[in-house]
């Protein structure tokens, strides 16, 4: 189903190429960054954040993050303005032009984030906006559900990462990247095990590696312009940045080499399967993907040079070919009104330009020479080759490199050259909005591969050196390495795809109990959303019965049961009482406050009992009154005067309390308050028997008049100190009084009303 708006409507040329503009802008800017990064002289820009916390906004600009800003932002300029035709006239057009720049922003921030948490932030904003485009098309439950999905999957691994990231934090005592990298592996380390972990968890589920796959197939519910967008160098390579990112500090370990080889290379296979199944072609490109995410991450568990090498190179192809591909296909929807494998053919002679693009883009994707995708697949093969486990990886990659070959002809040769069906429009060319993209990426996937030294200086090498922690250590990028081993592996792999290519229709029907597998672990997320909305039913009717007695006795409880196991687990000494130096205005003061918690108690009268609880308010009082805190005093008393007043009105409206009926809980009510007081009282008397630290008092005692002109300390700490705290307490205070009067004002009129049916 198309998912475009009307192509005769004008485009959107102002918003268009407002965000497209910024993004080229953007784009020129971190080029300039290409000469000094591939002379290892990587750039470092550093703003305090939360210095207390050991956390600032830090940025770091070397061969890794300066591959994938590039893409990001040279992409993303062509994406932006490509969707500016494809959704020319909807009216929802700026919102996802918004939607779109702001998620490029945020991608930004993530890869060039030298602090760890402020890499999670911008996980989290990556997270948020691909949510809003994932479900563009809110009037589709289809895509509200999957767009649910991809953010619930993916920011419940980013918390675990977030934990991962604050573990770090606290034993390295740094949150720097670039310290972490250069102190080298941590594999070593007490919480090692713990760390990778939850690391892992966050890459896994934003790169969607099996069994967290589903939700990127699922993701193609949003516009076309979006899916080129993800799934070629944004959020859909996250994860595998992360690996890269932290591969000095987490590599190094057995369980890295096998975690990563085996998530990897399952992934890669099990999606180049499922590619060849799918008949959408959006679908077939999106688990595409997934082989190419898996590749990464299975390359990523190497440490030699060929295989961060290969990582790497195909990091880059993957994006020029997967965002030419989809982009591609967006004009072949666009012009013909389907995207059906088994419909579409024959559109060479009328989408002449389109067929090129698509040319450029598949013999990258099939690994044909001359172009950088046949140079990634040798340099993946002699990686391969190099790593610990290569009787394993070897051939996996073979398949899976087959097998993309022949989707390769599916997507791009098919439709344009295969006999083709019955077309819901008549196919024409495509705008140049939207050719621009898939023309220039197709050119420069064969540009590089022409020319291989200039990626590789510019682009590769530096990316691969910040992988490694060190310069010159990886493989050799070249379009001709002579006859080796990788060569005659690559020789098997046309073979094998061009077989498959052959066969794929019936292969395609065999593969449908893999796909039927598949779609269980997607109706099984259903499954555990229901199972939690049941849960929550269930705690909600345990938790939220009504009662207030029973929420106050649950608070209570818990606060007893925390003091009592943190005093138990401290073992606490002794506590030095000193009754004899209370005076008798003192003991007077006690007695009064007693009194009226016991009359509290007592009473089956509402009325009686705040008056009760307002006589140990009023006592309070004093208490602050014969230390010399009038301040504080007269606010104590001007806050039970309220509470009084306020509280007295509501309880004339209110019966009596039964006698009989309030001793059903009294006695585990008077347990848990004697327990909550005399906890706090030995928790008081702990803290009056430390030695008095006036580190604070003597700042504010030296701060008052110098710095804020103020001799009463607690007005200058309230007024200057705590400024935006007593502001917002004050706001607080504020809205409290406005509803309050909105509620009495509401109860007037309604005895009005009835006086007036009266």
């Amino acid at each position: 189903m198309a998912d475009h708006s009307d192509p005769n409507v004008p485009w959107k040329t102002l918003s268009g190429l407002g965000t497209s503009g910024l993004t080229a802008i953007l784009f020129l800017y971190f080029l300039q960054f290409l000469g000094p990064v591939a002379a290892s002289e990587p750039v470092r820009f550093v703003w305090d954040w939360i210095p207390s916390l050991d956390v600032s906004l830090s940025f770091y600009i070397d061969g890794l993050s300066l591959m994938f800003a590039l893409l990001i932002t040279g992409i993303g300029a062509m994406v932006m303005l490509y969707a500016a035709k494809y959704l020319a006239g909807h009216k929802h057009y700026d919102r996802f032009a918004i939607y779109l720049f702001s998620f490029m922003l945020s991608m930004l921030g993530l890869v060039l984030a030298d602090n760890l948490i402020a890499l999670f932030v911008f996980w989290e904003l990556t997270t948020f906006t691909s949510y809003l485009l994932i479900g563009f098309i809110h009037t589709d439950e289809k895509s509200r559900r999957n767009a649910l999905q991809a953010l619930l999957l993916t920011a419940t691994g980013g918390l675990a990462m977030l934990a991962g990231f604050i573990l770090i934090g606290i034993t390295q005592g740094t949150f720097e990247l670039s310290e972490l990298n250069a102190a080298g592996t941590l594999a070593d380390q007490p919480f090692y095990l713990l760390i990778l972990i939850l690391v892992l968890a966050g890459a896994f589920t934003k790169s969607a590696q099996v069994p967290f796959h589903f939700w990127l197939p699922n993701a193609m519910a949003a516009p076309t312009p979006v899916s080129a967008y993800l799934h070629s160098a944004t959020m859909v390579k996250a994860g595998v940045y992360l690996l890269a990112r932290m591969h000095p500090s987490l590599s190094g370990s057995d369980v890295w080499v096998w975690t990563l080889s085996i998530f990897g290379a399952v992934t890669a296979v099990f999606a180049s399967f499922m590619a060849l199944r799918q008949t959408d072609l959006k679908q077939t490109l999106a688990y595409t993907t997934l082989m190419a995410l898996g590749t990464l991450t299975m390359f990523l568990a190497g440490s030699s040079g060929y295989a961060i090498t290969a990582a790497m190179t195909f990091l880059l192809v993957h994006s020029l070919y997967k965002a030419g591909l989809f982009l591609m296909i967006g004009v072949v929807d666009h012009s013909t009104g389907t995207r059906d494998a088994n419909v579409l053919g024959g559109l060479k002679s009328s989408m002449p330009i389109t067929a090129a693009a698509a040319a450029a883009a598949g013999l990258a994707m099939a690994g044909i020479p001359p172009f950088l995708g046949f140079i990634a697949k040798e340099v993946a093969y002699a990686g391969a080759l190099e790593m610990q486990l290569m009787i394993f990886i070897v051939p996996m990659a073979l398949v899976a490199f087959a097998l993309m070959f022949a989707v390769a002809g599916i997507v791009a040769y098919k439709p344009f050259y295969g006999p083709q069906g019955e077309l819901p429009h008549e196919p024409h060319e495509g705008p140049w909005p939207m050719l621009l993209g898939p023309v220039v990426l197709g050119v420069l996937g064969l540009l590089f591969g022409l020319l291989p030294g200039i990626s590789a200086y510019y682009l590769i090498e530096p990316a691969v050196a910040a992988v490694m922690g060190a310069p010159d250590v990886g493989g050799r990028v070249k379009l001709w390495a002579g006859f080796n081993l990788p060569l005659l592996l690559s020789l098997i792999t046309f073979a094998l795809g061009f077989v498959i290519y052959q066969r794929h229709l019936a292969l395609r029907e065999r593969l449908a109990h893999i796909e039927a597998r598949a779609a269980d672990l997607d109706a099984g997320w259903d499954r555990l959303l229901e199972h939690f909305v049941t849960y929550t039913k269930i705690q909600t009717r345990l938790i939220q019965t009504g009662v207030l007695r029973q929420y106050m006795f649950a608070t209570f409880a818990v606060f007893a049961a925390t003091v009592l196991v943190t005093l138990m687990a401290r073992n606490v000494g002794g506590i030095s009482l000193q009754f004899a130096g209370l005076s008798f205005m003192e003991w007077g003061v006690a007695l009064l406050i007693l009194a009226g918690s016991v009359l509290v108690v007592l009473t089956s009268s509402r009325i009686v009992g705040l008056v009760a609880l307002g006589v140990v308010g009023i006592g309070v009082a004093l208490i602050f009154i014969m230390f010399s805190a009038p301040d504080v005093a007269i606010t104590q008393l001007l806050v039970e005067l309220l509470v009084v007043v306020l509280l007295a009105l509501a309880f004339l409206k209110m019966p009596n309390l039964d006698p009989s009926g309030s001793q059903t809980h009294s006695f585990p009510n008077a347990v848990l308050a004697v327990t909550v007081g005399v906890l706090t009282t030995i928790v008081v008397l702990l803290v009056v028997d430390q030695p008095f630290d006036r580190r604070l008092t003597d700042f504010f005692e030296a701060a008052s008049w110098t710095e804020a002109f103020g001799r009463n300390i607690v007005n200058v700490i309230l007024v200057d100190f705590r400024t935006l705290d007593t502001f917002g307490e004050i706001a607080v205070v504020a809205v409290a009084a406005l509803g309050a009067f909105a509620l009495l004002k509401g109860f007037a009129r309604a005895r009005d009303a009835r006086g007036g049916d009266k």
